[in-house]
């Protein structure tokens, strides 16, 4: 699975989950592309995905109401202006990203083999999603694609979140985009295709906010969790962590990594990039 190696170095960098003492080598030029990284409310930041990308993030989240047969960025429909388009947004700049790089959104060498888009439907689902579906289709040179001859990896994974409209994915030939499951669907027998990431609120499945140590009860499920997700092929996110600038913010991250969480989801770019950054998870 996807960083496991880092999971493996974390531990050994700290038996006491203290990972404080684990200090970087200098960044260097260019940006440090951070695989664990995700921009949460990514729209919502002075230049979405442009401010994410700096920071060296690997995942940004979009969300997306259907009006007049497009697709439109924004938290809530009054906020919806015209000119906040999902391509104008993300899928245009994405494609340019990816062009300029040579197949890649990031140029780095050892850069993430994939940027994911996690989009958030907030307007009807199925008619939402088959003008997604279209949309996505256009852009088929960087997004995966999932089709009889299985999955065809490319730069930018899309997943779709918020209303998700399940049976009409999986009856879908040919797909642009993955499906967010939840923890009542850790069991799934869905395909790692059609399923690839699991999310969910961390308050409605965990009480301990990082302060104090972490009960081991709750140590233990956290890692039964992303096991059985990994066993299943997928990734794991949970929203809704502590995201204010705290010693108890860095605990739980800390947790999260230790536990072998692949998406830390953040509204703080620049606060999640130096923690990664200064612990060495890269």
């Amino acid at each position: 699975m996807q960083m496991r190696s880092t999971y493996i170095a974390m531990l050994m960098c700290s038996a006491s989950l203290s990972l404080l003492s684990c200090r970087s080598h200098p960044a260097g030029t260019g940006v440090v592309p951070l695989p664990l990284a995700h921009a949460h409310n990514d729209y919502r930041h002075e230049q979405p995905l442009h401010d994410a990308l700096a920071h060296g993030f690997s995942g940004v989240e979009a969300d997306i109401f259907l009006v007049d047969d497009d697709l439109f960025v924004a938290h809530d429909r009054h906020e919806i202006t015209p000119e906040r388009t999902l391509r104008r947004l993300y899928l245009d700049p994405l494609r340019e990203r990816v062009k300029q790089n040579g197949g890649s959104v990031y140029p780095n060498p050892g850069a993430p083999g994939q940027v994911t888009l996690l989009i958030d439907i907030k307007s009807e689902t199925a008619a939402t999603y088959k003008v997604l579906d279209r949309i996505l289709a256009e852009y088929q040179d960087i997004f995966t694609s999932f089709g009889p001859d299985g999955r065809s990896d490319k730069a930018v994974l899309a997943v779709i979140s918020g209303n998700r409209p399940y049976e009409l994915m999986a009856s879908q030939k040919v797909r642009y985009a993955g499906y967010d499951g939840r923890l009542t669907d850790l069991q799934s027998n869905a395909p790692a295709d059609l399923m690839p990431l699991i999310s969910d609120n961390w308050t409605r499945h965990f009480k301990w906010r990082g302060t104090g140590r972490m009960p081991a009860e709750e140590r233990g499920k956290l890692r039964e969790i992303v096991q059985t997700a990994h066993d299943k092929g997928r990734r794991v996110r949970f929203w809704a962590t502590p995201d204010n600038p705290s010693a108890a913010r860095e605990a739980l991250w800390r947790e999260l990594i230790l536990a072998g969480v692949d998406m830390l989801n953040t509204d703080d770019l620049e606060g999640l990039q130096q923690f990664l950054l200064s612990h060495r998870v890269r």
